[in-house]
């Protein structure tokens, strides 16, 4: 008998076709009722495939899956996912790290060329003929500036390796030094900050983090400063950031995450030194194909008895 697996979400069509040939898949996202649904088919379902723009996984959702075993995560954060509560219930955790670092990684060059050398504004000024009254104004470049990452894991080191090939200067902010790197670390994030032309925030979302950029810390940035976020929207608090922008206490942002996703604040639609993107720094096919084979290798080593490829270690 095949197992169940509730799938909050699809996986591209190759690896869904292949989840739904060895499962017994339950597509929630297209039930009409999905409490209905799980009043009827809780009791079956052992697995969930979650992802973090789809839906949280809290206690009330594991509740009324009694026989729940393992909840694989497509992408590399897990916020939205309860492990203090699947801890207890002995429920294992899988993510997808690593194949999402180059993409992710991509992203941050990409939001910090796009708004530095207004790449959006340029594309608009060719587009509605304003170039035939004159020169667009000059852009800001990224070449000897200073880049402040925080969070130096696998995407906050992969962004070090390629601001680097654009002559830039690393420095960085972590929870603890790391001792096999050589770039400037600053426990001090305001200090940091004030010493960086570019803030890129590359660290875990949840409660540690959350609202860890402060109006306080963008003023610190200063005026001729660009932050970067393509971590999680809850590390910025947004209304000071807004607040920061509408001021030009900082020069511009570049955005793929936000704290109410896909709700984004109005009035950033309205401000040109911002870059906005759709929490796309891991959409690609590529990188999408290959977080799915990750979540059904997961899958199947789980049932089979074998060790997790990827398992989010829970907290003791």
């Amino acid at each position: 008998m095949k197992q169940t697996i509730l799938a909050l979400q699809s996986l591209l069509p190759r690896e869904m076709d292949d989840l739904e040939e060895h499962y017994d898949v339950i597509r929630l996202w297209e039930a009409r009722d999905p409490e209905a649904v799980l009043r009827e088919r809780g009791l079956e379902i052992q697995a969930i495939l979650s992802a973090y723009s789809y839906g949280n996984v809290h206690e009330r959702l594991m509740a009324a899956l009694p026989n729940l075993e393992i909840i694989t995560q497509l992408g590399v954060g897990y916020d939205n996912i309860d492990l203090e509560v699947a801890k207890k219930r002995g429920i294992v955790v899988t993510n997808t790290p690593d194949v999402v670092t180059s993409d992710t990684a991509d992203m941050a060059l990409f939001l910090m060329l796009g708004v530095a050398r207004r790449a959006v504004e340029a594309d608009m000024f060719v587009r509605v003929g304003r170039w035939h009254s004159g020169a667009m104004p000059l852009s800001t470049s990224l070449e000897g500036k200073v880049v402040g990452i925080v969070g130096l894991g696998r995407i906050g080191s992969a962004i070090a390796k390629r601001v680097e090939a654009f002559n830039m200067r690393v420095i960085y902010n972590a929870r603890n030094k790391n001792p096999d790197v050589d770039y400037k670390y600053y426990e001090n994030l305001e200090d940091m900050a004030r010493d960086s032309d570019f803030l890129v925030l590359a660290c875990a979302g949840g409660e540690s983090t959350n609202n860890l950029i402060t109006y306080k810390i963008l003023e610190a940035l200063g005026a001729k400063g660009y932050l970067i976020n393509i971590a999680r929207g809850s590390v910025v608090n947004e209304e000071d950031l807004l607040i920061a922008l509408r001021n030009q206490t900082i020069a511009g942002a570049g955005l793929d995450v936000f704290a109410n996703e896909p709700h984004v604040p109005e009035e950033l639609f309205k401000m040109d030194n911002v870059v906005l993107s759709p929490h796309s720094g891991a959409a690609t096919l590529e990188t999408l194909s290959k977080m799915g084979q990750l979540v059904l290798d997961n899958l199947r080593a789980h049932f089979s008895g074998q060790e997790l490829l990827t398992p989010v270690r829970l907290a003791s």
